[in-house]
């Protein structure tokens, strides 16, 4: 049986003949569809270049058409818009201006107060002002015077350092002191001051500047010792280290007087003294400054049975002296005041009988009063009524007489009783 099926064969020169016309046909189509694609291309072009002219010259036509519409409009409603904002500009000045004056009178009225309180204010700186002034000037009037008195101060009181350097007027300081102390006290009738210059001479002894008198007739010896130029010196010294070295000295120099006024033995010429004397310095800022440095200053004074005193500790010293005389004194007048008491009594009791007499005088003037009012009662005043009776006409009526009935306290009378 034959085979009929068609079998491809590539090498065949007819596929390859089919093949060449399918090409040249397909690249012919492609040819004119590209030519007629371009000519309508052209085409179109044309006309969308004309339509773009035309649009752009109606464009241009509207334009011009617009703006002189709008230059129209612009220019109609300009003049509407003027006369719209005069009138509104006119409506909103007259209503600023209402709107402004009330506003005015309210902030007027607001500030009003404020404008008084300032005023007020200033009112009372400009007095507060004129015061500080005047207060300043008297301020300033008185710093002056003050510093005047300063400079016064300053010269009186370095007048009075140099004179406390000459030893006389320590010395006359030193005895005004003690003096004064002694009024202080009430001791002045009880103290014997020695007031003449104190030397030491071969005829005599010295003698104290003081003697206290005391009670069973004892004595108490006080000598006045003012070392005051270490001390002077250490007050104006510029400087610590000078300043100790001046209070060193003032320290040698009160245990020197302490030496020298236990060398002269008061208590062996006075024989009625115990056997110390006291040493008084005017001052207890002086012992004070002195112990400051010499610690063993007070102890080596006792040693050599010297008592140091100054105005605090010496008046008590004179306080317990006028004690001890006025319990002397009580002592003393005890004698009297028994034999006044006695005195005293005596007429008392004359006194008493003098008074007890006069009561029984006075009962007995009472009972014979009361028997009188009686037989006035009883005869005179009933005889006197009946004229009354009669129609006599008293000019003033009788006034009734009481009786007495109380009586006379008797003397020594302690219960009271009548």
């Amino acid at each position: 049986m034959p085979d009929h099926s068609f079998a491809l064969n590539l090498n065949s020169p007819y596929l390859l003949l089919l093949l060449g016309v399918i090409l040249v046909t397909a690249l012919l189509t492609w040819l004119a569809t590209y030519l007629y694609s371009q000519k309508k291309i052209t085409t179109l072009s044309t006309t969308l270049e004309l339509e773009r002219k035309a649009a752009a010259k109606h464009l241009k036509d509207m334009e011009n058409t617009f703006a002189a519409l709008s230059s129209e409009a612009l220019k109609n409603n300009n003049q509407s818009f003027l006369m719209l904002a005069q009138e509104t500009m006119k409506q909103f000045h007259g209503q600023a201006k209402s709107d402004l004056e009330s506003k005015e009178k309210a902030v007027e009225n607001l500030v009003k107060p404020i404008k008084e309180a300032l005023e007020k204010t200033e009112h009372q700186i400009h007095k507060i002002e004129q015061d500080r002034r005047e207060a300043y000037g008297a301020l300033t009037k008185h710093l002056e015077t003050m510093a005047l008195s300063q400079q016064q101060l300053q010269s009186e009181t370095r007048n009075l350092v140099q004179a406390l350097r000459r030893p006389e007027v320590r010395g006359q300081w030193g005895e005004i002191t003690l003096r004064r102390l002694v009024e202080l006290a009430g001791m002045v009738e009880h103290c014997d001051f020695y007031e003449q210059e104190h030397t030491q001479s071969e005829d005599g002894p010295l003698r104290p500047d003081m003697v206290i008198r005391m009670p069973a007739g004892r004595e108490v010896i006080v000598d006045i010792k003012t070392p005051l130029d270490a001390y002077l010196s250490a007050v104006e010294a510029d400087s610590d280290q000078l300043r100790q070295e001046h209070l060193q000295r003032h320290a040698r120099n009160v245990r020197n007087r302490i030496r020298e006024l236990a060398g002269k033995a008061y208590w062996s010429q006075f024989k009625q003294t115990p056997d110390f004397v006291v040493l008084f310095i005017p001052g207890d800022q002086f012992l004070g400054a002195a112990l400051d440095v010499d610690h063993s200053l007070l102890e080596n004074a006792l040693q050599q049975k010297v008592i140091l005193a100054t105005p605090s500790s010496f008046v008590a010293l004179l306080r317990a002296v006028a004690f001890g005389w006025r319990q002397e004194t009580l002592a003393e007048n005890a004698e009297k005041i028994r034999t006044v008491g006695e005195a005293l009594f005596h007429r008392l009791a004359t006194f008493a009988e003098h008074l007890s007499k006069l009561g029984r005088s006075l009962d007995s003037s009472v009972s014979h009063f009361n028997k009188a009012v009686g037989s006035f009662d009883t005869g005179v005043l009933p005889g006197a009524r009946k004229f009354t009776e009669m129609g006599l006409n008293e000019r003033k009526p009788l006034a009734p007489l009481d009786q007495i009935e109380k009586a006379s306290r008797k003397v020594g009378n302690s219960s009271g009783k009548k």
